[in-house]
């Protein structure tokens, strides 16, 4: 089964064929960073408009990388949420509109469904049930993931995400956008010691996260730093953050798969790819008889290859067809 993923829940324009759930044949990604950066955060609306750009580019690309034709394709899986509604609308767009014209039939994808399943395109796969733990920009959540289609939601952000918060740290600090990696190169030279932030670990067994109260305690310490007329630390400052967000989201997740007595945690979401988190992890993980999984950097920012995984197996469930009264949502469903 041959299926053309389309990806464009946020600031990121991707498409990808996979071959029967197990090959991927293109993956192609246009990055909106260069468009945001001088904003430090997403604009939906730039963010719209670059996807009308690049949407038809970026399809026809994998399509030749792949070395197959819209004829060639069995079904399209495009993303229906959460995300911007803009952006949304012009990938779910652009996909009935290659079904109508084609009659080739097509499904909505849930985007975290599809970061579930970003984990089962390179590398080890685990086995269900397993946790995972979905950290990114917009998300930190927690699921009970029990066959490719059916998890259930543990504990998420009751304030900013994860990546949200490095994304706002960093602008404070006067770093890059995205914020994630900036942080994490400074945190490279930086003493994680150096500042005690804040862990809101919650009530006791809880599963969600909230990570601003952390994002207004380094912004205190960056104004101290300013009234006393000290430079800031910023490469301690950055580590010292990465490390409360690395800390909590790891001990979350080892939490969730105790109590859910289930031996496997998958990490993936944007904020997969920090080598801190996933060192850390690992380690955690090998005290705590916990088996890691974790798909390559690559695969953990948005991408096309994620939505293709996630339509292949609704598709395999018996979803999709040529419904063109299907509408994006902006929140997550579970």
């Amino acid at each position: 089964m041959l299926i053309l993923g389309i990806e464009s829940s946020c600031d990121e324009t991707a498409a990808a064929v996979l071959a029967d759930g197990e090959r991927l044949l293109a993956d192609v990604i246009d990055s909106q960073v260069a468009v945001h950066a001088r904003f430090g955060g997403v604009v939906p609306e730039l963010a719209s408009r670059r996807h009308l750009e690049a949407i038809q580019p970026v399809v026809a690309e994998a399509l030749a990388q792949a070395g197959v034709t819209l004829a060639d394709l069995d079904g399209i899986a495009v993303t229906q949420g959460p995300g911007l509604i803009g952006s949304l609308l012009v990938g779910l767009s652009f996909a009935k509109a290659l079904s109508f014209a084609r009659r080739i039939p097509y499904v909505g994808v849930d985007h975290m469904n599809g970061h579930l399943l970003s984990v089962f395109l390179d590398g080890a796969r685990p086995a269900f049930p397993f946790v995972a733990l979905v950290a990114s920009g917009g998300h930190s959540s927690l699921f009970h993931v029990t066959s490719p289609l059916a998890y259930r939601l543990l504990g998420r952000s009751r304030d900013d995400a994860a990546g949200e918060a490095f994304d706002k740290v960093a602008k404070l600090l006067g770093l890059a956008y995205p914020g994630g990696p900036a942080i994490g190169r400074r945190a490279e030279t930086g003493d994680p010691a150096a500042f005690a932030f804040p862990r809101a670990w919650l009530e006791p067994d809880s599963l969600d996260f909230s990570f601003s109260g952390l994002k207004t305690a380094v912004a205190n310490q960056v104004h101290h730093c300013q009234r006393q007329g000290e430079e800031a630390a910023v490469a301690d400052i950055c580590a010292s953050f990465q490390e409360a967000v690395v800390e909590v989201l790891v001990e979350k997740g080892l939490r969730a798969a105790r109590q859910t007595d289930c031996p496997r945690l998958v990490l993936a979401g944007g904020v997969a790819a920090n080598r801190r988190l996933r060192a850390f992890l690992q380690a955690r993980g090998a005290v705590e008889g916990v088996e890691i999984f974790m798909p390559p950097p690559r695969f953990c920012t948005d991408n096309g290859a994620m939505v293709a995984m996630a339509g292949f197996h609704r598709f395999q469930a018996g979803h999709g067809g040529h419904d063109y009264g299907m509408d994006v949502y902006s929140r997550a469903v579970f």
